[in-house]
This record gives C-alpha cells, structure tokens and sequence, in this order.
C-alpha cells in the first residue's frame, strides 16, 4: 500500500479489468489491434498524493504551484484533469502552452521553461502574464527589451545548473558540468554574473532548477535543490531584502518500473528535502514544481494484439501491434528504459499458465524492433494480448512515425458504479487521411514542379 493509500494491487486490479472491458467492449481487437488506456482514478491520487506530501511539510499559507511537466503526457483532457485536481502545467513549447490553454490552464497556473524561447514566445508569454525561467544570458537580454517596451505581470526568473552531477542515465541528468540548460553555476564567473543580474533587474523573483529526471537519486535531487536554495539566500543578504520570493524545485521524481509499487513517494522526497533544506519551508518562499513521469507513468498502458506467433532460433517470438512507435526509447535504449509486459489471453483475461522465455516484437521493419528479448512471460499466442505497464509518461502520447505507423486511440477508464468499466475518448486513433495529409498529401506533385535550369 502506498503511503496515501493509492495501492499497487488496486492498479493492478483496475487495469486487469479495464484490459478485459477493452475487448468486450470493442476496443480492442483484429481491427483495433493497439490502444493507450489511463487509470483516471489513479491519476487523481497520485495528484491528492502530490499536494498532500508538500502541504505536510511547508509551513500552513506558503503558496506552492505544482506545475505538471506538460512533455510528459501533452493531451488536452489529461492537462483539464489535472487541472481540476489542482495541478498547473509547465510548458516547453508554443505547442505546451497552446494545449496548457486549450485545456483550460490559467496564466498563474503555467510556468515557461525552455532552452530555445523565440521572441515571439516570450513575448507571448509575457503578455499573457505567464511566469519564465530565463535559460540564459541572451535570453535574459531579450527579456529586457521586452520588459522595457510593455508592462508584464508575468514572475520572472532565472534557470541555473547547480552543477552537482548526473545520475545512472546521462540523457535524463540535467545538471551535469555541461549540461545544456541553465547558467552553470561553477563555471568562472557564472554565479556572480547571476547575483549582478538581480542587483540590477529589482524584476527577478524567482530562481530555478531542475536536476534531472529518471535515474536520479534523491540524495543528488535533494543536493541540487540545496544549492537552489543557498544561491537564493545569498542573492537576498546581497541585496539587503527579499526580491527572490519563489523558487522553483523542479521535478524529476524517480518512477519504480520493477513492479507495480510506487517507489519513492512524495512524501519521502518533500520529507528529504525539508531534512536536507529546511529554510525552504519556513513560509519565507513560494514553490514551484515541475513533475511530469512521476504523476502519469503508473496509470498508462498499452495493449497491443498478439499478430503472429513463431519461432526462431529455438526462441518464442510474439510479434504485436506495439513496437518502436509507442516505445521509442525501450526500443532503441532498453537498458536504461525496460518495460514490464503482461500477457492477457484473447478475452483480455490474465494468461496463466508455464512461463517461456520469448520475444515481444512490435512491427517496424527493423530487427531491434523488441518491447522485450528473452523476457519470461506464459506464451503468447496469436490473438492474445501483449500489455507494457507504466507507460502513461513518455510513451504513448509521444508516437514515432516510423513505417507511418498510425498513432493507437487513448481511452481513460475509470470502474463503473454496477460493476464493468466506463471509457472516455482521451485522443481518436490515427486515420490513414490523417497520416497522408502529414506527410505532404496536400503537395503531393510540388516537386515534380520544379526544374534546375536547363534541364528541360
């Protein structure tokens, strides 16, 4: 049981039962052979466990902002539950914020972070009274110029890179010595180019860090949110008043792919930080954080029928509707993202039965094409079901084109009042239209309009 009561086994339960309801129901099958299923109501919890864990240790009328992380989950519906569940969004994109926007999200409940704003971008974001993380220098001059030439109600702040190391995947570890993003804060004469800027911008109120996300251990989280905290003291004694009111912790909370437990809670990171930095909750600064995995990765699965069942080389191989599309990280870096997989029979039942090492292989034409290699699972047969857990981050709403392979439907489910499972449409499946039109179908003769000189 988790620390908030949100039960592995319960998720279990309810994904179990919502694999079954998908093919009783016809939403899965020959001719819908992959989906995308989100647990709604552990997505609530896990969102009730967030606010809970931080409420416990900050001190009571400190204004905390958990701003979700939108790149790890970018769908409309998703962003207006979270929203409804007292979580805000933090964009990376003009893409974020246009879906942070159409979901409802207001402009005190967003946070712009990224490492290429355009002028168009902050310009927008300012005027629409959004709070930006300054990545750098360049960007902070640019921001000047608009701060100068139009009012903004917009916080301000700066990113920095506590440079304190990276964790177990380098790709993940944002404060490594040359991280790309933020000012890094050990290199010459960085952190007190940051102190001059809040001496000479009274604007800056905010300081940002964010110190990675999956195989980052708390301990480094916690060091890098220290060191936050510190430059923010040391910039307010400087000034002689409290013009840094809000710090942004980031996110970058660790998920547990090894089963269903959720390892570590939030409440064992708020507590490890108020151990390691106890200033930060006396009330005397706002928060800001940016989780993303760590609230949705647990409540997604995908479900992707069972093609064709063969052999080879002695080996069991099932090969499905789920691969390097879905899954593009598993595929290509399984080491560092490996997936569990269930086996459900035709019916969407649990398969029992002897396990046998096999193959769970999507269906791009590339051998390295695997879900899984030797992985022990009851055999899959064709028509069964092959389901990769933990995927509601980073997985299926972030769909990789190869073979245009279509982008499978999401459905959130939640148990129904008489028993079964009630679905709501999160995101239609793909349509073939849809994949010409991406690629060109609408100028699908302009280059045959086109002749070098002299070679007609």
């Amino acid at each position: 049981m988790d620390e908030y009561g949100n039960s592995g086994e319960g998720r279990a339960t309810r994904r179990d039962e919502a694999v079954r309801a998908a093919v009783e129901q016809g939403l899965l099958g020959p001719d819908s052979p992959i989906v995308g299923l989100l647990d709604v109501t552990g997505i609530r919890e896990s969102a009730a466990e967030l606010r809970a864990a931080f409420a416990e240790v900050t001190a009571p009328g400190t204004p905390v902002l958990h701003a979700f992380a939108v790149k790890a989950t970018p769908l409309v519906p998703v962003l207006r539950l979270l929203r409804e569940e007292g979580i805000g969004a933090e964009v990376a994109s003009p893409g974020e914020l246009a879906l942070a926007r159409a979901a409802g999200l207001s402009p005190a409940q967003t946070v712009l972070d990224s490492p290429a704003k355009t002028p168009a971008e902050l310009r927008e974001a300012l005027a629409l009274g959004i709070a930006v993380n300054a990545d750098n220098p360049q960007e902070l001059d640019r921001i000047d110029g608009l701060v100068r030439s139009a009012v903004s109600r917009s916080p301000l702040g700066i990113r920095v890179n506590p440079q304190v190391g990276g964790g177990s995947i380098g790709a993940t570890s944002t404060a490594t010595a040359t991280s790309k993003f933020g000012v890094a804060l050990r290199d010459e004469g960085a952190r007190e180019w940051v102190m001059r800027a809040y001496l000479d911008r009274p604007w800056l109120s905010r300081l940002h860090a964010h110190t990675g996300s999956q195989g980052i251990p708390l301990p480094l989280m916690a060091q890098g949110v220290a060191e936050t905290y510190a430059l923010a003291e040391e910039i307010n004694r400087r000034i002689g008043r409290p013009q840094i009111d809000t710090i942004d912790i980031g996110g970058g909370l660790p998920v547990n792919f090894a089963s269903d437990v959720t390892a570590p809670t939030y409440a064992e990171y708020a507590r490890a930080l108020r151990e390691a930095v106890p200033g930060l909750f006396d009330g005397r600064y706002g928060l800001v954080t940016e989780f993303g995995r760590s609230l949705l990765a647990k409540h997604g699965t995908i479900v992707a029928r069972v093609e064709y069942a063969k052999s080879a080389g002695g080996r069991a191989v099932a090969v499905t509707h789920a691969g390097v599309q879905v899954a593009t990280r598993t595929v290509y870096v399984p080491g560092s993202w490996p997936l569990r997989i269930t086996a459900y029979d035709g019916k969407g039942r649990p398969k029992s039965g002897p396990e046998v090492v096999q193959d769970v292989a999507g269906p791009a034409c590339f051998a390295g094409d695997l879900l899984a290699e030797g992985r022990a699972l009851p055999l899959l047969d064709q028509g069964d079901y092959a389901a990769a857990l933990d995927t509601g981050a980073y997985y299926f709403a972030h769909h990789y084109a190869y073979n245009s392979l279509a982008r499978p439907g999401i459905y959130g489910f939640v148990p129904a009042h008489a028993g079964g499972v009630r679905f709501a449409t999160v995101r239609d499946p793909q349509t073939l239209s849809s994949i010409v039109a991406e690629s060109g179908g609408a100028h699908a003769g302009a280059l045959t309009t086109l002749h070098a000189p002299g070679s007609r």
